[in-house]
């Protein structure tokens, strides 16, 4: 039963209030909010949602069990594909994968999916009891907890095997912890999500940095019958620019890593602070730009701005992350882009000098190409300079194990079931996309979960 052409509306943070504080932005759904949401819902007889979600979530059964206000029964329904639904529901990009799809989409909003994943997934926050499942199949190392890794470990751990994940830092989670900030994915939700996967039996291993405590043959030397490598994309990209080594430059990655997972925000309780100063230039327009322009505000800046070489209809963050960000003040600086940055006596930040851009013919990636206006380069005063165009595997793994193939980006190659070039090593996520979203990493460690079974199991 369709009711309305629009989504129910998201409560959310006023932008004046939240951007002095990291608390949460979206508010999510009530009860009854819920329900009128999932009654837009068509039922439809060929669902096409379901072929939009990575991890094959049965979108159309959950939502009709909310239509009928059985929350419970609907939280199960997406748990028995997603095993973090309150993180996909909040940072996933539904309008890009299963809303994508939606037929209700055809002419209006499409039905609200992951705000609807992400309310079933609060509801049994705190009543949730997680059982073990007997482990007798084998034994399976996971290497990075993070999206990939922990989606990976759970379904082998749902599957009979007994599970063991290293993870490099100090808390699991990955880019869950160390780079989506607390306003948009509050670390409690990961921790959460985190414990009830240990629930099952699946063990994490903190501080453990394979390739440097024990290398791939060891782990099959210990009995571990495969392994799965979900490291992500850590390693930070630069432009190599003139000035780039100056106090006050910062990948994207150090620098929501120190305020995430280090605490800066709240310093001095944590003594971990970040200097941002009074302006704060973010290079690059993607959802892990947005954050940092955002975070800057937090943490004080007067002015933030994105700088981008390429117009609005290019940019390639979230809607919804570009529209926070106007609302909370972020001024976006488009067709621009950075030549040098430039440093006072002291080896300091003072500015940045940019050159306007034009957009010629379409490039590889189907956006139009910029092109450098001559003679029109022009400074810009900043204090802080935060890169965000990207990462790459770190290669502290595949250095330890050569066998294992990968591709001129560094990115470890696969083949369709996700086994690497060394037998009985399996990879995914972002260490083998680059870097991409969390509902696509958890996609291919659900993949490689089950090509991980079959090989077991074939080897009798």
């Amino acid at each position: 039963m369709s009711q309305g052409t629009i989504k129910q509306k998201m409560p959310q943070q006023d932008a004046n209030k939240r951007v002095n504080n990291f608390s949460e932005v979206a508010l999510g759904y009530d009860e009854e909010t819920a329900i009128k949401e999932a009654e837009r819902c068509l039922q439809c007889s060929n669902p096409k949602c379901k072929a939009g979600c990575p991890v094959e979530v049965d979108i159309p059964e959950f939502i009709e069990l909310v239509a009928e206000g059985k929350f419970k029964k609907a939280a199960k329904k997406v748990k028995e594909k997603n095993n973090l639904p309150a993180i996909c529901g909040r940072v996933c990009p539904q309008e890009e994968q299963c809303e994508a799809e939606c037929i209700v989409g055809i002419k209006n909003e499409p039905v609200g999916i992951g705000r609807l994943e992400r309310f079933v997934a609060d509801y049994i926050r705190d009543s949730e009891k997680v059982k073990p499942v007997k482990q007798d199949k084998g034994k399976v190392a996971v290497v990075g907890a993070g999206p990939a890794g922990l989606t990976a470990g759970a379904d082998l751990a749902k599957m009979g095997y007994q599970v063991t994940i290293f993870e490099s830092f100090h808390k699991p989670g990955g880019v869950l912890t160390y780079g989506i900030p607390e306003f948009r994915l509050p670390k409690e939700i990961v921790q959460d999500e985190v414990e009830k996967i240990k629930d099952l039996g699946v063990e994490i291993k903190l501080n453990k940095v394979v390739g440097k405590i024990k290398g791939v043959d060891e782990l099959f030397a210990e009995g571990y019958d495969a392994v799965f490598v979900g490291t992500g994309a850590g390693l930070p990209k630069f432009l190599g620019l003139e000035g780039e080594n100056l106090n006050g430059v910062y990948s994207a990655n150090e620098f929501l890593t120190r305020v995430n997972l280090m605490k800066a925000y709240k310093f001095p309780k944590y003594k971990t602070p970040v200097y941002v100063g009074d302006k704060v230039a973010v290079v690059g327009a993607g959802n892990v730009a947005m954050d940092a322009a955002r975070t800057a505000l937090r943490l004080g800046a007067k002015e933030s701005m994105i700088v981008y070489r390429r117009g609005r209809e290019e940019m390639p963050a979230r809607e919804e992350e570009i529209h926070h960000a106007q609302e909370e003040g972020v001024e976006f600086k488009l067709l621009n882009n950075p030549t040098r940055i430039l440093g006072d006596q002291d080896g300091f930040v003072r500015g940045m000098e940019c050159v306007k851009m034009e957009l010629g013919e379409r490039d590889e990636s189907g956006r139009r190409r910029p092109i450098a206006i001559e003679g029109s380069e022009f400074e810009i005063d900043v204090d802080t300079v935060i890169m965000a165009i990207g990462q790459n595997p770190n290669p502290i793994l595949l250095q330890d194990t050569p066998e294992i193939k990968t591709t001129d980006w560094g990115t470890i190659k696969t083949d369709e079931s996700k086994e690497t070039s060394k037998e009985g090593v399996f990879a995914g996520g972002d260490v083998v996309t680059g870097a991409a979203t969390v509902i696509e990493a958890m996609g291919a460690g659900k993949q490689a979960a089950q090509s991980i079974d079959q090989y077991i199991q074939k080897q009798g």
